[in-house]
């Protein structure tokens, strides 16, 4: 497998530090409010790197963070009258209804800020105590000049990052660069002791302080969207490298922006939409699919155009699977295609390596559906051929070993309603009967329910609409 590297601008072969174990760090949300669909982006993209991996045998661990303090988490608890901890609840919570919604599975951990402020404190002691650190006045920044290859992740020069570098009135920092691993208290705000006094941590240095408890001083991916590569991926280089002399990251992989109507989307332009927003039109599970569309290193346009076609998609490929269940259940056990069967094997054999040539290449899940959908069609028409049951169940365990790595078709079917069911027994009462208009309106009855019904040979099947 080769992974596109940010750090180094190019593809590389992925090689774990230790063999068969993978350590990821992905960044998780800051909990202040709903995820929006550029949040839900990296969510998606990773969790199928985390699946794949494991589907090629890797023993992952996977850990995303939660920022549950900051300064716009203290803005907001302010104008809702709560506390910083209630509102970090509320929306972990409200976090994990979405992230369900889309199939995410659950991080081995989800550490929070709030819960590791020894490991934070202590990582800062040891930066001042290497010299790559200062307090003043109860705040500590990190000094940038003390580490010579600072902009090496995002690839800008030292002096071109200083260019763009200024200091906030308050600050007292020795260079524009410097960033805050500690911040003094301020009136009303939530503090922990520290040896420079009441306070809190910076946001850079909460993800350097958990992934390194969780995963050890090297990780093998750490992963987010492009917006992280500076100053937040930049600046956790930068203090863990400093205070542990070992490399801190050996993959960085970072997706591209969404776009809506081919602008970035932006609060600020007011083209912003969260994930509960799109849930209120969209499954969320056509939402992943949607995600899933484009390479994850490219800009990806938000619209609803692109929601219906990745509906159609998914409608796809969850009727392959309702046709292949309920042919195992109605055929006759004499069912039998051998030529069928014989090209179907060569041809899903064939549409599996594809799929994992494409994921191979920097996680290419663009052209690994592509493969999903050519199995998907090979599929149906074995099922048309009348193939064995034998057959018919090896193509779909085959589907869902694919489907499963891209996080789809994991739904549990519903069981149809017995009213339902009474109405498409009395429409083929009405068809042996040869009472094709009553036939015809009990199809206009189910189909203003949500149903449809499609006679086979096996028998009728019902489908939701």
């Amino acid at each position: 497998m080769v992974i596109y590297n940010t750090a180094t601008k190019q593809k590389e072969e992925f090689r774990p530090l230790h063999g068969n174990k993978v350590g990821i760090y992905c960044c998780g949300p800051t909990v202040y409010n709903y995820f929006h669909i550029g949040n839900a982006r990296p969510f998606v993209v990773f969790d199928v790197l985390r699946r794949y991996l494991k589907y090629r045998g890797y023993d992952v661990t996977y850990v995303q963070n939660f920022t549950d303090i900051d300064d716009k988490m203290i803005r907001r608890a302010r104008e809702e009258n709560t506390t910083v901890a209630e509102l970090a609840e509320r929306y972990i919570a409200e976090y994990y209804k979405d992230a369900d919604g889309l199939g995410i599975l659950r991080a081995d951990v989800n550490p929070r800020a709030t819960q590791h402020m020894g490991e934070i404190i202590g990582l800062i002691e040891k930066l001042i105590e290497k010299g790559h650190a200062y307090e003043v006045n109860g705040d500590v920044y990190f000094s940038v000049p003390s580490y010579a290859p600072y902009g090496r992740v995002s690839g800008q020069p030292l002096e071109d990052l200083e260019a763009g570098a200024r200091i906030e009135v308050g600050e007292v920092k020795r260079h524009p660069l410097d960033f805050a691993l500690w911040k003094a208290q301020k009136e009303g705000e939530p503090a922990w002791e520290s040896p420079w006094g009441m306070g809190r941590p910076g946001w850079h240095i909460e993800c350097s302080a958990m992934s390194m408890k969780y995963l050890g001083e090297t990780l093998d991916i750490h992963c987010g969207g492009q917006d992280l590569a500076f100053p937040h991926h930049e600046n956790e280089v930068a203090q863990s490298e400093a205070a542990t002399g070992k490399p801190f990251v050996r993959y960085f992989m970072h997706n591209g922006y969404i776009n809506v109507d081919n602008r970035k989307m932006s609060k600020s332009v007011g083209n912003f939409f969260t994930v509960r927003d799109v849930a209120e039109k969209f499954d969320l599970e056509v939402v992943r699919l949607f995600l899933l569309g484009a390479h994850y290193r490219s800009p990806i346009n938000f619209s609803e155009e692109l929601l219906e076609q990745a509906k159609s998609g998914l409608a796809r490929l969850y009727n392959a699977k309702t046709d292949g269940e309920f042919y195992l259940e109605n055929a006759g056990d004499d069912a039998s295609a051998p030529d069928a069967e014989a090209h179907f094997t060569d041809r899903a054999e064939a549409l599996k390596g594809e799929f994992e040539r494409a994921m191979d290449d920097d996680l290419n899940t663009a052209d690994a559906l592509g493969s999903l959908y050519e199995y998907v069609r090979e599929l149906n028409i074995l099922v048309a051929a009348g193939a064995s049951k034998a057959a018919v169940e090896a193509g779909l365990a085959g589907l869902m070993e694919l489907a499963s790595v891209m996080g789809l078709l994991q739904r549990k079917a519903e069981g149809v309603d017995d009213s339902v069911m009474k109405l498409v027994e009395e429409r083929q009462a009405a068809r042996k009967a040869r009472d094709f208009a009553r036939a015809d309106a009990i199809r206009d009855e189910l189909a203003a329910l949500g149903y449809a019904v499609e006679d086979t040979p096996e028998g009728p099947k019902v489908k939701p609409i």
